[in-house]
């Protein structure tokens, strides 16, 4: 992708009511853009970003056997009030009544209408266990949205439910479930904390939560998961015939991640006083192709040369084709942070080099230009290795 061609808005200096690292830079990066408080626009960095945290979850979701659908935002009321959640959840809920004088919401989680879906459609033990999964939009009216996107109105979340004939089940879907996420967080260069947690209003008798310490000193949680047992099943009467004919509630367990909090979990551990350092799997491009000059016809044919050669090898990459100063491009570059940038300087038409510079620790590469792409493969591999 040209970066003259793209929407990529940089700020020089963050808005002030930026609080946090990852909120600063998540604007200044033109990741992101505020509408109102709590409410944000994910812009193509930002969106790229968001595609790739995605993609690892349902890789490892896949992986664990969950199966993936997609739920409505728009709830009834007395769904909730039959669980009788809709007192617990009080204001946060988003109500209102339609056209036609139901009483709806907007979604701030979807255990009811999961276990609505399971009492329609499971009768019998032998469609058991099930995992479902959803990464859906959720909504909560946050009196106090702070941080950014950390405790936004709108964000978007992936949760999954498991359903199961008794507690044996639930204990190995909830240790998969467990695995899971502990691969899904390492996958996006994450360090973080499992800890045992209060259920609060979702229920059940066992949860825990994973946490992400920031530089700030703020843990930012990342995922959430429960032993829901029969809470939601009981109330709602979804139940199934066991292998003796008796009917019986289904146990349930509860899977959440903040994929939308995720970024700015990501960020707040992987930054300096420069910009955002992407971990590799999540950045919205592996390369960024810098030449200095854009006047220089044979630099700016090295360039696209090398983004052609990149593209056929399916490696995603800039290109910053802006007629910008170097001082500007350099900035620009540490402030997105995609981990490796190739420099085209006369310096590569003096000794035949090509340099490559590492965003993390800003380690400088050379090799010759036919053994570039050799070259940046190794230095992904290299990344990726535990």
């Amino acid at each position: 992708m040209l970066w003259s061609k793209s929407f990529i808005p940089t700020l020089k200096e963050a808005p002030a009511e930026a609080e946090s690292a990852s909120h600063q830079l998540m604007l200044r990066a033109g990741l992101i853009r505020m509408l109102s408080a709590g409410i944000y626009s994910y812009l193509p960095l930002g969106l790229r970003v968001i595609d790739n945290i995605e993609k690892i979850i349902r890789q490892e979701m896949n992986s664990a056997g969950a199966q993936e659908l997609l739920l409505p935002v728009l709830q009834t009321q007395e769904l909730w009030q039959r669980s009788g959640r809709d007192k617990e959840i009080g204001e946060v809920m988003i109500r209102f009544t339609d056209r036609r004088g139901r009483k709806l919401c907007l979604g701030p989680t979807h255990e009811e209408v999961i276990t609505e879906l399971a009492r329609t459609h499971i009768r019998s033990y032998k469609q058991l266990p099930l995992v479902l999964y959803q990464i859906q939009t959720k909504f909560r009216d946050e009196i106090r949205p702070r941080f950014g996107v950390v405790r936004a109105c709108e964000f978007i979340m992936k949760d999954a439910y498991s359903f199961d004939k008794d507690d044996k089940g639930l204990d190995k879907n909830y240790n998969l479930m467990l695995g899971a996420y502990q691969c899904i967080f390492k996958r996006m260069g994450l360090k973080f904390l499992t800890v045992e947690a209060d259920p609060g209003v979702m229920g059940g008798k066992v949860s825990h939560e994973f946490m992400v310490p920031a530089k700030s000193g703020e843990d930012i949680e990342v995922g959430h998961i429960f032993k829901l047992g029969t809470k939601y099943t009981e109330a709602l009467g979804a139940k199934f015939l066991d292998d003796k004919g008796r009917l019986q509630p289904i146990i349930m367990g509860c899977y959440g991640i903040g994929v939308s909090r995720l970024i700015a979990a990501i960020i707040e551990q992987n930054h300096d006083e420069a910009g955002i350092i992407w971990p590799w799997e999540v950045a919205p491009f592996k390369v960024l192709i810098i030449p200095v000059d854009v006047t220089d016809e044979k630099m700016m044919n090295e360039a696209a040369g090398i983004y052609a050669d990149l593209s056929k090898e399916n490696i995603k990459s800039l290109w910053d084709d802006r007629d910008e100063r170097a001082g500007v491009k350099f900035k620009d570059a540490e402030l997105i942070g995609i981990p490796l940038e190739i420099i085209i300087g006369k310096e590569a038409f003096k000794n035949g080099k090509i340099e490559l510079k590492r965003r993390k620790d800003k380690k400088i590469f050379f090799t010759d230009r036919k053994n570039l792409v050799k070259k940046i493969k190794q230095i992904m591999k290299d990344e990726a290795k535990p």
